[in-house]
């Protein structure tokens, strides 16, 4: 798949957002991409999902033991890489505020695992999945994502996006659609209640 041929999915599904957004790294941003409306559709997911592992050099591909993703973006993006990988699939969840491994999920010592995320903005959700992964003993092998937002990467494994979409973000106190009262819309996953 060409950039354009996904850039032309997430366009079809309405997933690029345009208004005064909160983003789960709690910078602003002008635009939100709504990967959610990708992934409603089953065929499209696994689509992107068959060409995220094509992207994959040999060697990360054939050392994946696991594939893990932060909830709840990540989440049916990494079940699909998982699927086209046949491995198991782990997700963690926020408890309390901090990223944890629940539902007997974990991950074995020296297990290679592959983390799987939606949209990539400063990576802070990814991070905390790999030092998941590194406390337990675990190698993260590389990151995937549909999208990177083309942040500064609060990550040092190898990623591996499907589109970068370099898009403006900030911080809140330098946000001038604040600044002019325009009306602010949090459509990330990160303050959901438990």
């Amino acid at each position: 798949m060409q950039d354009q041929e996904i850039l032309d999915i997430l366009k079809d599904c309405k997933a690029i957002l345009h208004g005064h957004f909160q983003l789960t790294s709690g910078q602003h941003s002008d635009t939100y991409i709504q990967c959610a409306r990708v992934l409603e559709q089953p065929s499209t997911t696994m689509k992107l999902a068959k060409e995220a592992i094509d992207r994959l050099d040999d060697k990360v591909k054939n050392a994946i033991d696991v594939v893990a993703s932060p909830a709840v973006g990540g989440m049916l993006f990494g079940f699909a890489v998982a699927a086209m990988l046949d491995k198991p699939f782990i997700f963690s969840e926020r408890v309390d505020g901090k990223m944890t491994f629940r539902r007997s999920f974990e991950v074995k010592d020296g297990q290679k695992v592959l983390v799987v995320e939606d949209v990539v903005t400063t990576g802070g959700s990814v991070k905390e999945v790999c030092d998941l992964v590194e406390k337990a003993s675990g190698e993260v092998v590389a990151v995937v994502s549909i999208i990177d937002r083309k942040a500064d990467k609060k990550f040092a494994q190898d990623f591996y996006p499907l589109l970068e979409l370099p898009t403006k973000s900030w911080d809140p106190s330098d946000c001038d659609l604040c600044k002019n009262g325009e009306n602010l819309h949090s459509l990330g996953s990160r303050n959901l209640k438990k």
